[in-house]
């Protein structure tokens, strides 16, 4: 029998695989024997990705693309098909952060920040969910946050377009799930990445951060992988709608 974990046969769409999260999600999927689509604002950016993906034995195209405008959003699920074939999985990851107090916030970095994180997850979502309901099924995992619960300092439009993704994944799921289509989504906790940075850096905040994680360390991008491979493999058949928490605990506490 085979694996219920087993991803051979798919191919995946995984924006925003250049580095981070999304690197370690595109070869976990790898892993498990997916295809993968790597996406990035630069295709070089994407090169140790493709190679990772390449090693596991599997597929890997790399794909250009700006997701903070919609043309590049909607250009990408073209693309993604004319190289690779169908996509039977997405994962919605590409994201930014602008950090600045709400009374000073500059509409162009909202603007920007809406679009990459939210914008782009819906045009994707709608144009290659599309194909999955005429295929018969498909899995979407996007990639949501802490900041889906909670409300956050300085970063207004990140914890907005966080928490319309938890709401897109759950309104798409109402819509496709008798399609056999699952969308869920994967809500990080305090992982070490380039957009968590600052927070590193700051000696203050990064102890008192160490100090609500039960796990008492910052994550790493490898922790999201097998939570993504879970949502997008036979294994999840009945789990639709669902933002599962890979947080070290910090909700819990």
């Amino acid at each position: 029998m085979p694996s219920p974990f087993s991803l051979e046969g798919q191919t995946a769409l995984v924006t925003g695989a250049s580095r981070g999260i999304g690197q370690a999600i595109a070869v976990a999927l790898a892993q498990a024997g997916a295809d993968v689509v790597c996406a990035s604002t630069r295709r070089a950016g994407t090169d140790n990705t493709a190679v990772a993906v390449r090693e596991a034995g599997r597929r890997a195209w790399q794909i250009e693309t700006d997701l903070s405008t919609h043309d590049g959003a909607a250009g990408l699920a073209e693309a993604a098909e004319a190289e690779a074939g169908p996509i039977s999985i997405l994962v919605n990851n590409a994201g930014t952060i602008r950090r600045h107090p709400a009374v000073d916030f500059p509409l162009d970095d909202w603007t920007t920040v809406m679009r990459t994180n939210l914008d782009a997850a819906w045009l994707l979502s709608q144009a290659l969910g599309r194909r999955m309901v005429e295929r018969g099924g498909g899995a979407i995992v996007n990639v949501a946050s802490l900041l889906s619960f909670q409300g956050g300092i300085t970063v207004p439009a990140y914890t907005a377009s966080k928490h319309a993704i938890a709401g897109l994944t759950k309104a798409l799921a109402n819509e496709w799930a008798s399609e056999n289509v699952r969308v869920n989504a994967v809500a990080p906790g305090y992982i070490a990445t380039d957009n968590t940075q600052a927070l590193q850096d700051d000696e203050t905040r990064s102890r008192q951060i160490l100090e609500r994680i039960p796990a008492a360390r910052w994550g790493d991008p490898a922790d999201l992988g097998g939570a993504v491979v879970f949502l997008a493999s036979p294994a999840a058949a009945y789990v639709h709608g669902h933002v599962l928490a890979v947080d070290g605990g910090w909700l819990a506490r």
